[in-house]
């Protein structure tokens, strides 16, 4: 068995990538987008602004009489490493960000893909549009639809750039050129080319919908704990992570004995059913992927060829068993659940104070759970303060994400799947609809969106990259407002992805949601599994 690291990812939204080869077989173990990578592109302005623009970068490329960015590439050479600024950013169509060394490997030798979580399917159409690609993958029901909305979503969303740059006149963009890509400031290169200067093959033009269509027509959709035989060899089954409707693990079985893969993993989920780690057991080795809390400076590009024998209790049945009982209450009575939940209480009233401030308030946060809970959370905290602020969907895939959550229960949690068995809705969206207090708007500049805005409001909208879709039109509108509020995840490029706003009297609230296991609980989850060998990254 071999197994090789091609990206470490970089949290919920970039979950990592290998290949295991095993039986003879080469497995793909997702394969998502980097979309933090976008921020160093330039948002296209609003329309009060772009005349504006225009005048400053005559030779823009949405202005007829120029089709490159040379002039702009000429200022840049002139300038000298100083702090960054929104000039610094490429002002073209974006392109994006695939799995680093992905694009080196003959997709014909792939024989399975294993997608573990919608964000782990963001990058399919670009491989399954290759010349030679014919894999079998595997994903989830739950994880399929909502990987295929969230696609569908990225490329509605492209569409307006699109529009407002024009159509491509070459394959090759001229930012991509080498002589314009080593005049870029160094936080801004190491985006594009990575450290070590080999990530450029990485960035390609966004497909289309019809190769989204295509991929999908591909994808093999399992149910919960459903057993696929591959090749009369290998039998793969999925269990839930926890993470996310639809995430999972996966269990590979073949005749030299059981593999599980443990990808990103919540013990106590408010949404998602629990990572039900128990199914894991048995297995003779564990892929553990899940580094969340880990090191994100540490190098891990080749520490996979490890193979770390666990150091686990073998001592009787049922002394192993008295010590797998006292293992799962330590993990099951871990305070993840009260923590997410004192958090979103915390981010609850911190939107409470904006609207009673007469501020409005953007979130462009893209998990589905946690939307879902702050759409609950924040209604009942209106009702409580009897504040009549209208809340606000704004994204073209909306209504399909909503109607979709409530018709999975199967991936959610045992107190969801409880109100459906006492006749509840799943989740309180519909309720509010029906009152009236959320409205869903495919576009910012829906005609029906229009003469139902008010201000101040709430809005969730895409995209959280702060460079597509209706959140930069929202934000470019607030950032003045001192009463204003923008919630968004924590990350390493949060003030890169803020400096096309900036000066900004908007308040900022970074959040971290919890988006794996905690170290601490990594050696008793071990313990209970008993592999006899735990591959990890060093």
């Amino acid at each position: 068995m071999k197994f090789s690291c091609l990206s470490k990812g970089g949290g919920y939204h970039f979950p990592p990538c290998h290949i295991l080869n095993i039986c003879g077989f080469s497995i793909l173990l997702d394969c998502p987008l980097d979309l933090s990578a976008l921020t160093i592109f330039s948002p296209i302005p609003t329309s009060s602004k772009a005349s504006s623009f225009d005048e400053e970068n005559p030779s823009c490329p949405n202005r007829s009489e120029s089709s490159d960015l040379e002039e702009p590439m000429v200022r840049k050479r002139q300038k000298v490493e100083k702090p960054l600024d929104a000039d610094d950013l490429i002002y073209a169509e974006p392109w994006y960000k695939t799995v680093k060394n992905l694009h080196l490997w003959n997709v014909s030798f792939i024989d399975v893909v294993l997608i573990s979580s919608p964000t782990g399917m963001l990058g399919l159409p670009f491989l399954t549009r290759m010349k030679g690609f014919s894999a079998k993958i595997y994903v989830t029901e739950a994880a399929a639809r909502l990987g295929q909305l969230m696609m569908e979503d990225l490329v509605s969303m492209h569409l307006e750039i699109r529009q407002f740059f024009g159509p491509e006149e070459s394959s090759f963009p001229q930012w991509m050129k080498w002589e314009d890509l080593t005049l870029l400031p160094s936080s801004l290169k190491n985006v594009a080319l990575g450290k070590d200067g080999g990530e450029l093959g990485g960035w390609l033009s966004l497909y289309s919908a019809a190769d989204v269509k295509d991929c999908m027509q591909k994808v093999l959709r399992l149910k919960y704990a459903e057993e696929i035989c591959y090749n009369s060899t290998l039998i793969i089954k999925a269990f839930s992570s926890g993470l996310e409707i639809g995430s999972c693990n996966w269990t590979i079985n073949g005749p030299k004995g059981g593999v599980g893969f443990i990808s990103s993993s919540i013990f106590d989920s408010a949404h998602a059913m629990n990572f039900d780690y128990n199914a894991l057991r048995g297995n003779d080795i564990i892929i553990y992927s899940d580094f969340s809390f880990s090191d994100g400076t540490e190098d891990v590009e080749s520490g996979y060829d490890n193979s770390i024998p666990t150091t686990c209790n073998r001592s009787s049945l049922r002394n192993y068993e008295n010590d797998c009982q006292e293992l799962a209450k330590s993990l099951l009575n871990v305070d993840e659940g009260l923590e997410e939940r004192d958090k979103l209480a915390f981010i609850c009233s911190c939107v409470i104070d904006s609207v009673k401030a007469g501020g409005s308030v953007l979130i462009p946060i893209s998990r589905l759970g946690i939307v879902l809970l702050l759409l609950e959370q924040i209604s009942t905290s209106l009702d409580v303060s009897t504040l009549k602020v209208p809340m606000y969907i704004i994204s073209s895939l909306a209504e399909e994400f909503l109607a979709f959550s409530n018709i999975i229960p199967e991936w959610l949690c045992k107190q969801r799947q409880e109100k459906l068995f006492s006749g509840e809705p799943l989740f309180a969206h519909a309720k509010l609809v029906n009152e009236k207090k959320l409205h869903v708007f495919p576009a910012v500049h829906s005609p029906k969106l229009l003469m139902n805005w008010q201000e101040p409001c709430i809005v969730f909208s895409p995209h959280w990259s702060l460079r597509l879709g209706p959140a930069v039109h929202l934000l470019q509108r607030w950032s003045g407002d001192q009463n204003s509020l923008l919630i968004l995840e924590s990350g390493p490029d949060v003030d890169l992805a803020l400096l096309p706003f900036k000066p900004m009297e908007m308040k900022v609230l970074e959040c971290s949601f919890l988006s794996g296991i905690r170290l601490q609980n990594v050696e008793p989850l071990l313990k209970i599994l008993q592999p006899k060998v735990v591959l990890r990254r060093q």
